[in-house]
């Protein structure tokens, strides 16, 4: 064991109520799953990660590249891969949190399709380039305190905006002080540009989904419903994906919105 991965929170799990869930070292929440139904996206914070659906038709998701920032149990990492076809990867820089997955939480073996890369985010993001050919970008990344990001700069966002191809979108999970997110929020505005960020209404955990895209638009209302509708009867029943409830809870990030 290196150095580093000695300074790193150790990982474990517990198990309540059916959900079994993962720890860095402390009581906080890093992921769950429930055991009678792994496929199930079972925290609401990562369901509304997942409204970046809605910027796209299914066709324009199967065989496109999804990246995670952070392995978290592993769920987001299932459901691209295998409810939605992507080519996936994960980017996590503590190799105990790849070995509890694969132990406790169903990760699924590397493959062509599937790659896990150990390491920090940020430097694996600056080796990508422009236009990483990136479709849908989810960055969650925190430690065992979950006080802030541990990456949260304009240069990590830029770095990220960089990483999409064209129709890429990026969702963000903010958790910790207001004046923390709306920092946050502040960055990534100037990252991708004014018109491209939109922010969802808190969890009751107080988590903040972020969305932003390289170049696309939020869709037209009836757009946005018909998309909606289309993916909750595709993933509802399977995945806990309640997409219907999306277009109501996202608004453009305003500076009134990160106060």
């Amino acid at each position: 064991m290196s150095r580093q991965e000695a300074l790193l929170p150790a990982a474990g799990m517990s198990e309540h109520d059916g959900v079994r869930y993962l720890h860095l070292g402390s009581p906080w929440v890093q992921g769950a799953m429930r055991l009678s139904a792994p496929a199930r996206i079972e925290l609401e914070y990562i369901q509304r990660m997942t409204a970046a659906l809605l910027w796209w038709p299914p066709e324009a998701v199967t065989g496109a590249r999804a990246v995670h920032l952070g392995l978290g149990a592993g769920t987001l990492a299932r459901f691209t891969l295998q409810a939605l076809r992507m080519d996936t990867t994960v980017v996590e820089i503590n190799p105990q949190v790849v070995a509890a997955c694969r132990a406790w939480f169903r990760l699924p073996a590397s493959s062509d399709r599937f790659r896990i890369h150990l390491g920090d985010a940020g430097a694996w993001l600056r080796s990508q380039g422009a236009d990483g050919g990136v479709r849908w970008l989810t960055v969650d990344l925190y430690d065992e305190e979950a006080a802030a990001p541990v990456l949260d700069d304009e240069d990590f966002y830029r770095a990220c905006r960089a990483a999409l191809d064209e129709q890429g979108v990026m969702s963000v999970n903010l958790f910790g002080r207001q004046a923390q997110f709306a920092r946050s929020a502040a960055r990534i505005q100037a990252a991708f540009g004014a018109g491209r960020v939109w922010t969802m209404r808190p969890t009751r955990e107080g988590n903040v989904i972020l969305l932003a895209s390289r170049a696309l638009d939020l869709p037209q209302h009836a757009v946005l419903l018909e998309r909606a509708a289309g993916w909750e009867a595709l993933l509802a029943a399977r995945h806990g994906v309640p997409a219907r409830k999306w277009p109501r809870m996202i608004r453009p990030c305003t500076s009134e919105s990160t106060v």
